[in-house]
Order: C-alpha cells, then structure tokens, then sequence
C-alpha cells in the first residue's frame, strides 16, 4: 500500500471534467493505489481558500475555468511558461510545502498539433477565439515554429492579450472578425493549421469560412463532433478534437504530482474504450 496522497480537479462548473477519469487510471497503472483524485465545484473566488487549506497529504491540483488566473496569482512559485501566459491550470505541492503553478495546457496542444499532423515546416495558422484557451495554444504554436498569426475575435479590444502575446513570441499576428469573409477564408485557406478554442455554436457565423480548413484542432470533446469538425471532416480535412488535448495536458500533471512517467497507454485506453 502506497503512502495516501490526494488530488483534483477546481472549477464550476466541473462535473463534467473527465480529468478524474485520466488521473485515476494513471495512479492504477503506476500502482499508486494509496491516491485519490476527485472534481471539487470551486470558484475563483473560493479557490485561494480551498488550496490553502490543503494538507501535506496533498500532491496538486488540475484547474480548470473559472480558476486559471486565481491558481497562477495564489502560487508561490511559476514556471515561466505560466508566467508569459498569464494563467495555470496546475498547481503542484513542493517538498518544502509551497505551491508551484504551470500551464500544462501547452503540452496538450502540443500534443493535439501533432495528432493533426501538423507538419514541421508549417508557418501559418489560425486561432478561433481570443479567451483563455487561446492563450496557451498561441504558446504551442510558436513553439511549433508558426511565425504567421490570425486571430478570429469579436473585435480587435477582444483580442489584445492573445495579440500582445504573440508578439512577444515574434509572431506577425492579424484580427479579423467571425463575418469577414473573404480575409478569414484567404488566411484559413492558407494556413497550415486551425485551432477552434471557442463553444460549439460560436462558430456558425464564420462556418463557411472555417470549412476549408486542412487541419482543425477543435477543443471541445462534449458534444462532439461539433459543427466545425463535421463540416471540416466532409472536406476531407484531418480533424482532432478536445479530448486530445485533455489527454496531453494530463500527461503532464500526473509526471509533476507524482514525479514518475505517466502510464501514457493506460490514460490513453480511458478515451479508447469509449
């Protein structure tokens, strides 16, 4: 019986989160049986509280919306990936009791990118959405090598934080709005890869745009498929969704709380058998 150690996933709402699913499976296959791993409802405003009174039995948190800017603002340390991001979806006790904060979402478009096929020498891509999902995936993408940006928000005001970010990563970066057709399909038609970080809805102004895609990365698992990804699919482009990602980044978390290789084909059956 391995020593008891606890973790879980923040956010509301968070029933819906499959993290517990990924986390569990893991500690099964590393024979962490003395582990735990729940969802716990938690605002941004609760969250400072619920973690501060987290016991040593504790190894690390996985945040999700709305606690992302409240988990990198309560930890007393940062990678410096969470830093340039502004936001963490991870929080991880340190020997000496402090918590670190990371933004393993990289890593799970990191890893949703490659799944798409996105080839090494791609340079263009496009971004649907300007919230926190777009964040992180800017990241991946200049890290990727895309040097070529085009961010499809409401308005050019909407979009400054995701803007300001890719040009600290070197990236040339444009807006353009859901509506403006004949710009958004030259710049879709042109990219090597497009990221939707936004609902299943949202993208219904900008459908016929986004159709021709030839790799979308769509980031949501539930429902699917989304419009997007059945339009994108019937043109016979490559598509990966949300779940994808969710994996990626879960690698990650369950290396840092537990300080082992994540069991990547045990965490990766949990979706396969689905």
């Amino acid at each position: 019986m391995t020593e008891p150690r606890r973790a879980a996933v923040l956010g509301s709402p968070v029933g819906h989160s499959r993290s517990p699913d990924l986390h569990r499976a893991a500690y099964a296959a590393l024979g962490l049986d003395g582990w735990t791993y729940e969802a716990l409802e938690t605002t941004a405003e609760e969250l400072p509280g619920r973690v501060a009174a987290a016991g040593p039995d504790w190894a690390g948190f996985s945040v999700t919306m709305p606690g992302k800017l409240a988990a990198l603002e309560f930890a007393d340390e940062r990678t410096a990936r969470a830093d340039l991001i502004g936001s963490a979806n991870t929080l991880v006790r340190l020997p000496d009791g402090r918590w670190r904060a990371d933004c393993t979402d990289v890593d799970g478009m990191a890893g949703a990118l490659t799944e798409a096929g996105v080839p090494a020498e791609a340079t263009r891509a496009v971004v649907v959405g300007a919230g926190g999902t777009a964040l992180p995936t800017v990241a991946a993408l200049a890290d990727r090598g895309i040097d070529d940006l085009t961010v499809v928000a409401r308005s050019a005001a909407r979009a400054e934080d995701v803007v300001g970010l890719a040009r600290r990563l070197g990236l040339a970066c444009r807006v353009v709005g859901f509506e403006t057709a004949p710009a958004l399909t030259e710049a879709v038609a042109a990219a090597d890869v497009v990221v939707s970080t936004v609902p299943a809805d949202a993208t219904a102004p900008a459908l016929d745009s986004l159709r021709c895609a030839a790799r979308l990365v769509d980031v949501i698992y539930d429902p699917w498929p989304t419009p997007l990804a059945e339009a994108v699919s019937a043109r016979g482009g490559t598509v990966v969704g949300g779940l994808t990602m969710l994996l990626n980044q879960a690698y990650s978390q369950v290396e840092q709380f537990t300080g082992r290789p994540a069991p990547r084909a045990a965490m990766a059956a949990v979706f396969a058998a689905k």
